[in-house]
């Protein structure tokens, strides 16, 4: 059987895009011979829709667009990820749902068992649940159809789950021949390598092939990876598509052994393959939201720094660098070595480059407040005062040029607070939001792995915002290592200070770092998104109160 894997980059609400995207791809896979045309989760919708559910004709909508792409079928099926709408009036509104169509018609809905409520994810708040997985004859071959999550409820992927009910070993009862899961599947690092031994303890436990469909492209903060794969039932990957790009092939199943493109058995793994994926998803991710959200041009702030270089590099390889700009915008305290940085790298990356000297509003900010803080001591306040003002510059450029202003803060600044409401946190997007500076650091070396893309100075340098003369991130902030070792066992992996200290870490050193982050919970609320790269982002997947008194 030759089976069509549609590993598209659908847009959240763009009905009529999507539809296009799949009949294209439709198209082009029978084109190519395929007997099954297989698209990724909720195809029609995009991935996560959220309260665009709400909405009392997006269901209608996206109704109408399935029967469309039914119309436009013929011999071949396509299963096509799709909103249901509920008959009942007893439960959620809707059904995620895989929508068989041939010869016009819808012939049969398969829908989602299993609805994560965890993380990024809030599906129980949309969807009804299914009772049991459907079973589709074709071609003479009884394919189990799973979605997503559907396969994500048992080790390795969940030492307990949250389920009652488990379509796999259903599937297993019912002695299928092929199952097919459509995902929308999010990627962090380590997702890869976790994903694959999912599908070979599927494969396994069903003791038949697995064709998984996953969707590419960026959504908001979430990045999809595609890497839509067969697996036989021995946990053996015989055919891999491309990660973090939109790919169409056929592949052969359930006829012999010969695949149809080149067969890889394992995800690569290593630090180097790792950095790789990170940057790949970086990229992809805000060129996609610059792109969905309309943004053709980018700003970068340069400081001269190194979480400005990263995040400049980054937007060159997204949207081209004759689409971006970077501004340095000195003080009276900014560093030579800092600028000519800064200057040095735009000319490298070969972006646009203004330098805008913020000296002298600075000085008319401080002349103006001197009344009102007559009698007090000079201190983070004024210091303050130069991020505000080149976030008002930056954000004044974004809007004369309708361009996206991507800010630059990393993982281990946001968390411990160090960084400037309204000031540096400006900005449509935050590209490295989810990067810990250690990792920030091991990133540029491997975008300098070839040539020297960002100067190797900036690199070398110790860390430093530059808001006092002489002042250095290690001033305020443990050394990075350190820092981030207990900001990943604290945020990330949820181990309280107490466990921190019985860990190793000095007491004094982790009450401080724990009280940075608890405090600072209202900066990061009133941030821009950023990427998500890691299991736990400062974003929509880590739900902390603001106002909370918890000690742990």
């Amino acid at each position: 059987m030759r089976i069509g894997i549609a590993q598209i980059n659908p847009t959240v609400g763009d009905l009529h895009g999507n539809r296009d995207q799949i009949l294209s791809a439709y198209r082009n896979l029978v084109d190519k011979g395929a007997e099954l045309v297989v698209f990724p989760e909720l195809a029609i919708t995009g991935y996560p829709s959220r309260d665009l559910l709400n909405k009392q004709r997006f269901g209608a909508d996206s109704e109408g667009v399935l029967l469309e792409i039914a119309a436009a079928t013929g011999q071949v099926p396509a299963l096509v990820g799709t909103l249901e709408q509920n008959p009942s009036r007893l439960g959620r509104a809707f059904f995620n749902a895989a929508a068989l169509c041939q010869n016009g018609e819808i012939k049969q809905l398969c829908r989602k068992c299993l609805l994560p409520s965890y993380g990024v994810f809030d599906e129980d708040r949309y969807f009804e649940a299914a009772s049991a997985p459907s079973i589709l004859t074709i071609l003479g071959h009884r394919i189990g159809i799973t979605i997503c999550e559907d396969i994500w409820h048992l080790p390795p992927a969940a030492p307990q789950s949250p389920y009652h009910f488990d379509p796999v070993g259903a599937l297993a009862d019912a002695k299928i021949d092929l199952m097919i899961n459509l995902s929308a599947s999010p990627w962090h690092v380590g997702k890869s390598r976790l994903r694959d031994s999912v599908l070979r303890e599927t494969a396994q436990k069903l003791r038949c092939d697995i064709v998984y469909v996953n969707a590419v492209g960026g959504n908001d903060e979430l990045v999809f990876d595609g890497q839509s794969l067969v697996m036989t039932k021995h946990g053996t990957v015989t055919n891999r598509l491309p990660a973090f790009v939109e790919c169409a092939a056929v592949v052969k199943v359930l006829e012999d052994s010969t695949p149809a493109v080149p067969a890889v058995s394992e995800t690569p793994e290593g630090d180097e393959n790792e950095i790789a994926d990170v940057f790949d998803a970086l990229v992809l991710g805000l060129r996609d939201y610059a792109a969905k959200s309309g943004f053709t041009h980018g700003l970068v702030a340069l400081s001269g720094g190194l979480d400005s270089a990263v995040v400049a590099v980054i937007a060159a390889a997204a949207l081209g660098p004759a689409n971006v700009r970077g501004v340095s915008l000195p003080s009276a305290i900014s560093s030579s070595h800092s600028r000519d940085g800064a200057a040095d790298l735009a000319r490298r990356l070969e972006i646009k480059f203004d330098t805008i000297s913020i000296q002298a509003a600075v000085a008319a900010a401080k002349s103006a407040l001197a009344p009102a803080l007559k009698g007090t001591e000079s201190d983070v306040t004024e210091e303050n005062l130069q991020a505000r003002i080149r976030g008002t510059f930056m954000m004044a450029l974004s809007n004369k040029f309708g361009a996206l202003l991507v800010s630059t803060g990393n993982k281990s600044e946001i968390a411990a607070g160090y960084c400037t409401l309204h000031g540096d946190r400006c900005g449509g997007l935050a590209a490295i939001l989810d990067l810990f500076k250690t990792q920030i650091f091991a990133l540029a070396r491997w975008i300098n792995r070839d040539r020297e893309v960002i100067p190797w100075h900036t690199i070398n340098k110790p860390p430093s915002a530059e808001l006092s003369p002489g002042q250095t991130d290690e001033d305020t902030l443990p050394p990075y290592g350190l820092l981030d070792a207990i900001l990943r066992d604290y945020v990330e992996a949820g181990f309280s200070s107490r466990d921190l200290i019985a860990r190793g870490y000095d007491e004094t050193i982790v009450r401080e770092i724990v009280r940075k982050v608890d405090l600072n919970e209202y900066k990061r609320r009133q941030a821009a998104p950023g990427l998500k790269i890691t299991r736990l982002a400062f974003g929509v997947g880590r739900r902390i109160p603001i106002v909370q008194r918890y000690i742990s």
